[in-house]
């Protein structure tokens, strides 16, 4: 077959193990005689619109492993999404650069990215393989057990809930913790991973799966203050009343990416104003809110083994797949094997189980009192996001 080249990019929002998948496909592919120049295109899409490429070839392997280590997109990252006419300008890059692999790692947005390029490509009948190459902390993706990135974010959420829960046990009161996840709880539902004595926090967990009602909330925070003498709290920044509409959402700026997403990470408006409400109703006189924000995504030195591990292997996948040739528009399914042992596969699935929409959290996995998560949810989460530093108190 005829060689051709490569193009690797990466979408959406960072995480501590991006660079892994980033670097299992570079590696891969460099060992195959079918792959010519491999570039890495910087910012996604507007890289390769604007022919802004890495010799990713030229990168020596000592180099590429110490990136893979290495939190966030080292070739940077975008939420463009790419319209028709980007296409065509994508295809006529292309075919100027002989490129017949591209390779996309990100979430689902980034997948129906990937899908539109594929499938305009299709149309075109230009000679294109494109795969998706997983990658979200909100582990909100359809075609896999979970998704690379998620057990570190997770990592970080629960040693970070681990130590507020100290904070709180010194001065008491209420504390709650504003986590990522807009449509999905599973990095908040993470946060119960931090428990080791029974009175340990967080007491509460709020998902967006549940109807978040202010009511109950109050009523929540007050018995849990009145069994613990104090209260810690783990709320989705996604959490939304009966009308579905986020809460954080109403209270931000309004401002959107291209694929329509309302930006709420980067302000502390929700938990300021929960923390409002119970100074006013709770009466509650010490009530504290932080919004962990971008820091689940990047922080150095938290990120779980296993998650590293997969992510890279997930990259790897991804250019062997396509070069097989079963699937030219494909995606890598983390599937988890049945056993008592934690083991998972590695499966090329049709890229749209992977695009655009999501999954939410199982309601096995949540509690029915609607503030906890249940025993198979730690069951699930615990493998994939590892040991938590020890603590001790009196």
């Amino acid at each position: 077959m005829k060689k051709m080249n490569m193009v690797i990019a990466q979408s959406g929002g960072p995480s501590m193990v991006i660079n892994e998948s980033l670097v299992g496909a570079v590696l891969e592919a460099k060992k195959s005689a079918r792959i010519g120049k491999i570039l890495g295109a910087r910012h996604g899409i507007l890289g390769i619109l604007g022919g802004d490429y890495i010799d990713l070839r030229k990168v020596t392997e000592k180099k590429l492993l110490k990136i893979a280590e290495t939190p966030s997109s080292a070739l940077g990252s975008c939420r463009k999404k790419p319209t028709a006419d980007d296409c065509k300008a994508i295809f006529e890059a292309f075919r100027k650069l002989d490129v017949g692999y591209f390779f996309y790692i990100g979430g689902n947005d980034s997948a129906d990215a990937a899908r539109i390029v594929a499938e305009e490509a299709e149309q075109a009948d230009y000679p294109l393989v494109v795969y998706h190459i997983p990658k979200t902390i909100d582990n909100d993706l359809r075609s896999c057990d979970h998704t690379p990135g998620f057990g570190s974010a997770a990592r970080f959420v629960a040693s970070a809930i681990k130590g507020d829960d100290l904070d709180n046990r010194a001065l008491g009161g209420v504390k709650i913790d504003i986590i990522m996840g807009r449509d999905a709880g599973f990095l908040t539902a993470s946060s119960a991973l931090a428990r080791v004595r029974e009175d340990d926090g967080p007491h509460l967990i709020y998902l967006p799966e549940v109807p978040f009602s202010e009511e109950k909330f109050v009523k929540d925070v007050k018995a849990a203050m009145k069994k613990f003498g104090r209260c810690v709290c783990a709320v989705s920044e996604g959490i939304r009343g009966k009308d579905g509409v986020p809460i954080g959402a109403k209270l931000g700026s309004g401002e959107t990416d291209s694929h329509g997403n309302v930006q709420m990470s980067g302000t502390g408006a929700l938990g300021d104003a929960l923390a409002k409400v119970l100074k006013e109703k709770a009466e509650v006189k010490r009530v504290r809110a932080d919004t962990f924000g971008y820091l689940q995504r990047s922080f150095p030195g938290v990120a779980s083994k296993v998650d590293q591990a997969e992510a890279m292997a997930a990259g790897r996948a991804a250019v062997k797949a396509a070069l097989a040739g079963e699937l030219k528009k494909g995606t890598i399914a983390i599937v988890r094997e049945e056993g008592r042992k934690y083991r998972v596969a590695f499966a090329p699935v049709p890229i749209r189980n992977a695009a655009k929409y999501t999954r939410s959290v199982p309601k096995e996995y949540i509690a029915r009192n609607g503030h906890d998560v249940t025993a198979a949810f730690l069951e699930y989460a615990r493998p994939i996001v590892g040991p938590l530093p020890e603590c001790e108190t009196f």
